[in-house]
């Protein structure tokens, strides 16, 4: 643990002024979204969700990597406090990585910081729009918020890329139904 946090605080004092821009993936993005729409079950779906996180998780330079795997690190030790710091500094460093208001927003959803949650998955959904797990995150945020016709649209949206997403046990209504 201590080589880590040592590597950590020593990746973190290397920044290089400006962060390069984020790795574009966005043809192998748009295959495995094809894939998952072609998925001919859900098994088949998850190894594609995976790569898709791969891609999405692939952040502009080291530091920038260092910053969001220990903010990962953290939320999966359910220290929310540090996980945000890092991601808060990961956005500040990378205002154009969508990955990284997208983590900060999981962060920010599990301290019940709706709102805050809401208003990082919409940047990173500008950045990023057929960003997967930015619009099912979104969907739940939205019932978090007691949103329901929005967080419907919003999963809708997201089952459009990938209709084997787990969270497609969440839809509650027909398509153009009011709720």
């Amino acid at each position: 643990m201590r080589w880590i946090v040592l590597t950590f605080l020593m990746t973190t004092s290397a920044v290089a002024e400006e962060c390069p821009a984020a790795p574009d993936h966005e043809a192998a993005l748009a295959r495995l979204i094809a894939k998952a729409q072609a998925a001919p079950d859900a098994r088949a779906a998850q190894r594609l969700n995976g790569e898709m996180w791969a891609l999405w998780r692939d952040a502009p330079d080291e530091h920038a990597q260092a910053l969001l795997d220990h903010g990962i690190a953290r939320r999966e030790a359910y220290d929310f406090e540090a996980a945000y710091q890092a991601l808060d500094e990961l956005v500040t460093y990378c205002p154009d990585y969508a990955e990284g208001y997208n983590q900060r927003a999981f962060v920010q959803f599990l301290r019940a910081d709706y709102v805050s949650a809401l208003e990082d998955l919409e940047r990173a959904l500008d950045l990023t729009p057929t960003h997967i797990g930015a619009l099912s995150g979104k969907a739940m945020t939205l019932m978090g918020l007691g949103r329901t016709r929005a967080a419907q649209a919003t999963l809708r949206a997201a089952l459009a890329l990938n209709p084997w997403l787990p969270e497609r046990s969440m839809l509650i209504e027909p398509a153009g139904q009011d709720i």
